[in-house]
């Protein structure tokens, strides 16, 4: 429940701030323009009647702000920019009614808040960021060695492609024309020295979480098929904070769940919302894959990460492993489309996820 008497909405930018304050006794609106600092933003705050809260939305300048003004013992709301409540007629928008807009919403509490991390969380999710930014550029380097290599009818047969006997068939290809070896040589050169950048993202991931604080939720996450380290660490860190839903709400938060449009007796639903991280919702889907296969007996990569984890999870991660390949089965025996049949299983794994992330040691 708002409390404080001055509530603050801040429209902030990389190189100004748009302040508007409202004050709820005297119903006084008062405004300014400051520099992208927590200093000016404080020293602002504090000509302002007592006590204040302050609301931004979340945006490219992260979360140092809101950081800094708490630990300053002014509250902070950071706002989802999704779910912000505008009225359909406004047509004039500016930074200033986007500040006092917030300030209104901020006092009639009806702003939800995005989670705040804390900076060694927000260094955690920095790094896999990274590595998936590094599985991007990897995938374009070789697309534009291949591609380059099929315009001048070279194509490789020699087996699975992007191993050791591909590179050194790779690095033995010449030509003629010194502008296409070239050309070669420098699409090659990229991609050799991006496949060295995500191979050491993966050893940090790899030891980041076998030793930080996400090492117990990254044992327990790896019962269940096709969430590896890599996969495991990735929804620890983007995720957060699991307590804050249940199996029933995580696959919404990561728009998993089908858009819907239903009025009266007529019920329309689409495909999914794609809301929420999207990161995290790709490495659901492509885990939910490996429960398409036959599942019997666990295999020796699955016993190993059994070995890591206590009993209890090792008998929940069987038992997911058990009903998601079923729910595959029923899929198919329907007829669904496998896209379809996917990601409804990739939303039943969150909830599976969910269940081994809140289960504790």
């Amino acid at each position: 429940m708002f409390s404080e008497r001055t509530s603050v909405g801040l429209d902030v930018h990389a190189r100004s701030i748009v302040a508007c304050g409202l004050d709820t006794v005297t119903g006084q609106v008062m405004r300014r323009r400051l520099v992208p600092s927590a200093e000016a933003v404080l020293d602002w705050l504090r000509e302002l009647p007592a006590p204040v809260a302050v609301a931004y939305e979340a945006g490219p300048t992260g979360f140092d702000l809101a950081r800094q003004l708490v630990a300053a013992g002014v509250r902070c709301v950071v706002a989802a920019p999704s779910k912000l409540q505008r009225p359909a007629g406004d047509r004039i928008k500016t930074d200033a009614r986007d500040a006092l807009l917030l300030a209104r919403l901020l006092r009639m509490d009806e702003i939800v808040q995005v989670r705040v991390p804390s900076v060694e969380q927000e260094a955690a999710r920095d790094l896999v960021r990274a590595r998936e930014d590094a599985r991007g550029d990897l995938m374009r380097c070789r697309h534009r060695v291949s591609k380059l290599l099929l315009r001048h009818g070279i194509v490789y047969s020699g087996g699975h492609p992007w191993n050791g006997v591909h590179e050194t068939w790779l690095r033995g290809q010449r030509f003629d024309q010194r502008g296409i070896q070239l050309a070669f040589d420098a699409d090659l050169e990229a991609m050799l020295l991006t496949l060295d950048r995500r191979d050491r993202l993966d050893k940090a991931i790899t030891e980041m979480a076998a030793n930080g604080e996400y090492a117990a939720i990254v044992r327990r996450l790896g019962c269940l098929r096709g969430v590896s380290t890599l996969t495991a660490f990735g929804l620890a860190v983007e995720v957060g904070d699991w307590h804050r839903f249940t199996g029933a709400t995580i696959g919404a938060y990561l728009g998993l769940v089908p858009t819907e449009s239903s009025s009266g007796q007529q019920r329309s639903q689409g495909s999914i919302t794609k809301a929420g991280n999207t990161h995290a919702r790709r490495l659901l889907v492509e885990a939910a894959w490996h429960h398409r296969r036959d599942y019997r007996n666990p295999g020796a990569t699955m016993r190993a990460r059994w070995k890591l984890a206590s009993p209890a999870a090792t008998a929940r991660g069987n038992a997911g492993n058990h009903r998601l390949h079923q729910r595959w089965e029923n899929f198919v025996a329907r007829k669904k489309k496998t896209v379809i049949a996917n990601v409804a299983v990739a939303r039943e794994l969150a909830g599976w996820c969910w269940s081994l992330a809140v289960l504790g040691d």
